[in-house]
């Protein structure tokens, strides 16, 4: 049965899982999984330009990234920013009824996010292209333009795997892996 989620024993759990999959996985980590978080939540923190560049930015920013099971996403992921002033208050996968909440939801399909990772396609204009799909303010995220192209950049620092580049048996994991973490954490 799953933790609920915003209670006490689900971060502890989220934080126990997270530490042993750092411990257990090697890197480079695959994109978009709790330990590839954690590095990026990481990198976010101690990066000086974002925090000058996200002075002005209040609010959530929820990365949705529809499920392809063939990469081993057997489910829709949800990577929740909790994101203020130029300061990360943390990252993590959510259930999708959090991340459905927040209050810039940025959706697209893993090639798309893919694109993104590779610069191969701008956030902002792919939204503008319909490419990806927001749910929230675009004005505001056409704004603070220079902190979502460092998050962008941020992402591509920490590196990783895409999961269009797993072996079958990395997918087979991967998919192992989302089922898992819906069945402790409610992520479906």
């Amino acid at each position: 049965m799953a933790h609920t989620y915003g209670t006490d024993e689900w971060d502890k759990a989220y934080q126990e899982y997270v530490a042993n999959r750092l411990a257990s996985e090697s890197q480079p980590y695959i994109y978009f999984t709790p330990e590839w978080v954690t590095l990026y939540e990481k990198a976010v923190r101690e990066d000086a330009k974002y925090k000058e560049v996200a002075k002005a930015w209040e609010g959530s920013v929820v990365l949705h990234i529809q499920a392809k099971p063939e990469y081993g996403l057997v489910q829709d992921t949800y990577l929740f920013m909790d994101l203020w002033h130029g300061d990360c208050k943390y990252m993590k996968i959510v259930p999708s009824e959090v991340g459905k909440n927040g209050d810039f939801v940025i959706t697209g399909t893993i090639d798309r996010w893919i694109m993104v990772g590779k610069k191969q396609l701008d956030t902002v204009k792919g939204m503008m292209q319909g490419k990806l799909k927001l749910k929230g303010d675009l004005p505001t995220i056409v704004r603070n333009v220079q902190a979502a192209m460092r998050l962008v950049d941020l992402s591509s620092d920490v590196g990783g795997k895409y999961p269009d580049e797993l072996s079958p048996d990395e997918v087979e994991s991967l998919g192992k892996t989302m089922t898992e973490m819906d069945e402790q954490f409610g992520m479906a």
